[in-house]
C-alpha cells in the first residue's frame, strides 16, 4: 500500500461528498423547473424572468443615478425640451422646434462637463469646537487631489445645521491642494453639525450635476452668553465654611460650646480663659458643618413658562452664569432642568435631566444642548423630583420666565423646605431689575443679563 493511501482516500471522500451534494441539487432544480410544464419552455421561462429583473435593477439604477444627476434647473430644461418638441411634432410650431432645438443643444453641451471624476482628500479643521454665541470661529478646509491626473474645478459643500457653505475648487495637478479659510457664524446657542462634506461637479449653467459625499460630521458647541457674578463670599451666598447641622463635634469650624475637659480630647481645643476661670480644663465644642450645596433648577415649558425665545435665552444665560460661578468656586453643585415627556406618557410621568458639572466645560455643553418643549415637565415636578434626589442643599436657584405666576414659584420653592435658601431669579425681557421678599423666599426680576450681578451684590445688605 502507498504511503500516501490515507490521504488519498480522505481527499476521495471529500469530492464524493461534494458530488453528491451537487447532484440532490441539480435533481432538485431540475424536478421543480420541470412542474411548470416541458423543459424547453420552463426554461426558457425561467431565462426570461432572470433577463426581466436584471434589466429592471439596471433601470432602477439608472433612474436614480438620472434622478441624483440632474439638477430641479434640469428638469426644467427637460420639460420645456418636451414640451417645444411635442408642439413642433403635434402642431407644426416652428417656434417649438426652435426651442427644442436650444434646449436640446444645451444640454447636449453640459454633458462633457460630467465626463471624469474626482479623486480627493477632504479634511476641514475647526480651530475652536467649542464658542459663545454671537460669535464666530474660523475652520482650515483642504482638498487634495490624489489622482495622478488633472482634476478639472469642483465644489465644496460645507452644510452647517440648515445652511450650507460652498467653497469654489480650481483646477489641481497631481497631488496639488487648495487651502481655504472658513468663517462659521454662531449666531444662536446650540449644539451644531457640520458636514457631510461633499464634492460636486457640473456644468456651468447649474443643469447637470454629480456629487461624491465623506460621511464624516463634526459637532460645533455654542455656549450660551454669561457673565461673571458675585462670588460665593458676597451677595445672596453666605456659607463659606459650610451649612451647619444640629450635631455636635469636637472639631470644625462653626463654634458651639465649652464644655469640660474629658480624657481624650485633643489639648489643642482647650480654651485657656475658661480653664483659668474654673480651675479645670475646658474645651471647645463645634457644630458640625456640611460642604455647601448650590442648585440651579431650570424650566423648559416654553408656553407655559416664557413669553418669547429671546426670554427663554435670557433664562438659559442666567442659569448657565449662576452655575459657571458655582464652578469656579468650588462649589458643590446641581443642575437640574426639565425632559421632555413621551407623548403617550403625557400627564402620567415626570422626568428631569440633570447637567454635568464635573468642569465648566461639560456644564456649558449642557447648556448648549438646552431646548424649549411643550411637553416637559413643569417647574413644581422639576423642583420636587431635585429636592427628592439631592438632601442638604443650602441654596437653590429656580430660573423661569416672566409668566410663572407667584403662587407656582412658591409651590416649587416649598420642595426644598426653610432650611435651603431659595432664590427664584425671574427673567422677563426688558423689564426693570428689582428684588422683592415673599416670607423667606426672595424673588429677582432680570430684564437684561447684566442685571443679575447687580442684584446679587445688592442682596448682601438685605
Amino acid at each position: 500500500m502507498s504511503p500516501l493511501a490515507g490521504i488519498d482516500d480522505t481527499s476521495s471522500r471529500i469530492s464524493r461528498t461534494a458530488i453528491a451534494t451537487g447532484t440532490r441539487t441539480r435533481a432538485s432544480t431540475v424536478t421543480s423547473v420541470s412542474r411548470g410544464g416541458s423543459g424547453a419552455v420552463g426554461g426558457g421561462m425561467f431565462r426570461a424572468r432572470r433577463l426581466a429583473a436584471a434589466i429592471e435593477a439596471q433601470l432602477r439604477a439608472a433612474a436614480r443615478g438620472v434622478g441624483e444627476t440632474v439638477t430641479p434647473a434640469g428638469w426644467l430644461a427637460v420639460g420645456l425640451f418636451t414640451t417645444g418638441l411635442a408642439s413642433g411634432l403635434l402642431f407644426g410650431w416652428v417656434l417649438g422646434w426652435v426651442l427644442a432645438g436650444a434646449v436640446g443643444l444645451m444640454l447636449v453641451l453640459c454633458v462633457p462637463f460630467l465626463f471624469g471624476g474626482h479623486d480627493y482628500r477632504v479634511r476641514l479643521v475647526l480651530d475652536r469646537e467649542r464658542v459663545v454665541a454671537g460669535t464666530e470661529v474660523g475652520a482650515a478646509l483642504e482638498v487634495r487631489n490624489a489622482a495622478t491626473r488633472v482634476s478639472l474645478p469642483g465644489v465644496v459643500d460645507v452644510p452647517i445645521g440648515a445652511g450650507l457653505v460652498e467653497a469654489q475648487v480650481p483646477l489641481l495637478r497631481a497631488e496639488g491642494v487648495h487651502l481655504e479659510r472658513l468663517m462659521i457664524a454662531a449666531r444662536k446657542r446650540g449644539v451644531v453639525d457640520i458636514g457631510p462634506l461633499s464634492v460636486s461637479r457640473g456644468d456651468p449653467v447649474g443643469i447637470l450635476r454629480r456629487e461624491m459625499v465623506w460621511n464624516e460630521i463634526q459637532t460645533l458647541h455654542v455656549h450660551p452668553v454669561t457673565l461673571p457674578l458675585p462670588t460665593a463670599g458676597s451677595g445672596l451666598i453666605r456659607d463659606l465654611e459650610g451649612l451647619p447641622t444640629s450635631d455636635v463635634v469636637d472639631a470644625d469650624l462653626a463654634f458651639h460650646a465649652i464644655r469640660a475637659y474629658v480624657p481624650g480630647d485633643s489639648r489643642r481645643h482647650v480654651h485657656w480663659k475658661s480653664t483659668a476661670k474654673t480651675g479645670q480644663l475646658m474645651v471647645r465644642q463645634y457644630d458640625e458643618t456640611r460642604h455647601s450645596r448650590i442648585a440651579v433648577v431650570f424650566g423648559t415649558v416654553m408656553d407655559d413658562e416664557y413669553e418669547s425665545e429671546e426670554e427663554f435665552e435670557l433664562a438659559v444665560s442666567a442659569a448657565a452664569s449662576l452655575g459657571r460661578q458655582a464652578v469656579r468656586d468650588g462649589r458643590e453643585l446641581v443642575v437640574t432642568t426639565s425632559a421632555e415627556n413621551p407623548e403617550i406618557t403625557r400627564g402620567a410621568t415626570v422626568s428631569i435631566r440633570q447637567i454635568p458639572t464635573r468642569s465648566e466645560q461639560s456644564m456649558l455643553d449642557g447648556f448648549a444642548e438646552i431646548e424649549a418643549g411643550n411637553r416637559a415637565s413643569r417647574l413644581e415636578d422639576v423642583c420636587r423630583l431635585t429636592a427628592q434626589g439631592h438632601r442638604g442643599l443650602s441654596i437653590v436657584f429656580i430660573v423661569t420666565g416672566g409668566p410663572m405666576p407667584i403662587n407656582r414659584l412658591r409651590a416649587a420653592a416649598q420642595a426644598f423646605g426653610t432650611h435651603t435658601q431659595r432664590v427664584v431669579v425671574r427673567c422677563e425681557s426688558l423689564a426693570e431689575p428689582r428684588m422683592v421678599r415673599a416670607g423667606s423666599l426672595r424673588i429677582i426680576t432680570v430684564g437684561a443679563l447684566g442685571d443679575l450681578a447687580q442684584l446679587i451684590a445688592r442682596g448682601a445688605l438685605g
